[in-house]
């Protein structure tokens, strides 16, 4: 945006000069009509994105909400299309099971969309796999995950949660309250 100010600066500053040296002539009155509409043209060109259509953003009051047994937990979700499709499913209850001493896991019911790419997860990280299945970490990993949101408790918080056994999540969506 700074460089068309600065054209239009140049280019003002430019047919200044050119209309002191012959005012009144057909050519300067060419040469300004032209930076003119080049002018208009930059302009348009830096409004065109703020008139094109927008993403629809989620309701900023409609949040989802996650709770781990009996215990709801901070959450802050991704914004992308694995979470939107999986508040479209809201809510769900998912029978969780340990896995590998780092992990649980639980089918969703159906496949969501998915953008797995490889990741290297932290406790706490929440994370769509093979589309279907929502995978919580209390440990560490690397593998091909689609991102969903991340609980916000440390790692022992998280131990304390998930590291006992099998779990059930419940995931709603709702008004803030």
């Amino acid at each position: 945006m700074k460089m068309i100010e600065i054209f239009t600066v140049i280019a003002m500053m430019i047919l200044s000069g050119c209309a002191a040296y012959s005012s009144g002539s057909s050519e300067t009155q060419s040469v300004q009509e032209q930076a003119a509409q080049e002018t208009a043209v930059a302009e348009q060109t830096v409004q065109e994105p703020a008139d094109m259509p927008q993403i629809e953003e989620t309701d900023k009051e409609e949040t989802m909400r996650l709770i781990i047994g009996e215990t709801e937990v901070p959450v802050t979700w991704e914004e992308n299309a694995s979470v939107e499709a999986l508040r479209q499913l809201c809510p769900l209850t998912i029978q969780m099971s340990m896995y590998g001493g780092f992990e649980q896991v639980g089918p969703i019911g159906q496949e969501i969309v998915s953008y797995d790419e490889q990741t290297k997860t932290e406790p706490g990280d929440i994370v769509l796999y093979s589309g279907d299945q929502i995978v919580i970490f209390y440990g560490n990993n690397s593998w091909a995950y689609t991102r969903l949101g991340h609980v916000d408790l440390s790692q022992e918080e998280m131990a304390e949660l998930l590291a006992h056994g099998d779990a059930t999540i419940t995931i709603s969506a709702g008004a803030e309250e």
